[in-house]
């Protein structure tokens, strides 16, 4: 059986991803999972000077899944490249950063700094980020913005560029397109849905930042919808994300017409989730006797 998947000239030998933001920078979750059983670990969101994050409260429990307005809380560039890109490379993972900054000028700035680093293969850009010279409208919401912060990435990037999709648009095809039309190398879909959660008793709300991005399996059918669409739009390939708790769960999103998958809010619940998926993928393949991985991705008819 041949699990291995390549995406923008990259193989992993598994389609098994962590979702940036959820499993800290691998360190935290090493202890849990055998790194060296994933495909890739996506790093928390790394900016060119430490960020604080937004004030606490910032997570808050909801019926079929959480809210966060973590805020991108990270330490900066210098210091994932001394601690956390030495760690990584002791383990037989691909290493995806996860990239974030609020004007074109700070996403550069990162990527410059790990074209330097020969051991990350890929870099995932956070859209989501707020464009503070467009009033905090996020980069990706608007197809303009992500056409341009996609094309200037991709003059200074040495590693291929996975353009990470907010689903908080009218049309995931028309922000899929502008993507892929600056030169994005894949797709990485759906980050979290805006939402809100009021504390009754308190008459206040849940969260600081009043407003969160929800994630859990209460989204899942949202961004298996917006893989598909999305597949179907452009021929660039899609990493996707949202909801997924179990092996059934990525199958849906590799039918769907993603070429790997990412795990995120269900590491919290069960730190051991990943691992669990690839085997249970495995498993599928036996059970319906599927030679290669590959057989499955967007064969959903």
């Amino acid at each position: 059986m041949n699990t291995a998947v390549t995406i923008a000239g990259v193989t992993f030998k598994n389609p098994v991803m962590t979702a940036s933001g959820t499993f800290g920078s691998g360190m935290e979750y090493s202890q849990f999972v055998n790194l060296n059983k994933l495909g890739a670990v996506v790093t928390k969101g790394v900016a060119n000077v430490p960020w604080p994050g937004n004030a606490t409260p910032r997570v808050a429990e909801v019926y079929g899944g959480m809210l966060n307005a973590i805020g991108l809380q990270n330490p900066g560039i210098d210091v994932f490249m001394e601690r956390d890109i030495p760690f990584l490379k002791e383990y037989d993972t691909k290493i995806i950063v996860n990239v974030c900054g609020k004007t074109v000028e700070d996403y550069v700035e990162v990527v410059e700094r790990l074209g330097q680093e020969e051991a990350v293969s890929m870099l995932e850009i956070n859209v989501s980020c707020p464009n503070v010279k467009e009033g905090a409208i996020a980069f990706g919401q608007k197809a303009d913005a992500l056409y341009n912060i996609t094309s200037e990435i991709k003059k200074h990037a040495k590693q291929p560029i996975i353009m990470k999709l907010s689903p908080n648009v009218t049309d995931i095809t028309e922000m899929a397109k502008a993507a892929e039309a600056a030169g994005a190398d894949a797709l990485s879909l759906i980050n979290t849905l805006t939402g809100m959660k009021i504390d009754i008793h308190r008459r206040t709300f849940a969260l600081a930042n009043k407003t969160g991005g929800m994630s859990g399996p209460a989204i899942k059918p949202i961004a298996v919808r917006m893989v598909y669409q999305t597949a179907q739009a452009v021929k660039i390939p899609i990493i996707g994300m949202g909801g997924i708790a179990t092996a059934e769960d990525a199958i849906e999103f590799l039918l769907a017409g993603a070429s790997a998958v990412s795990v995120g809010a269900m590491n919290f619940v069960n730190p051991y989730v990943t691992e669990e998926i690839v085997a249970g993928i495995e498993d599928y393949l036996k059970r319906y006797q599927i030679q290669d991985i590959k057989e499955l991705i967007g064969a959903v008819r």
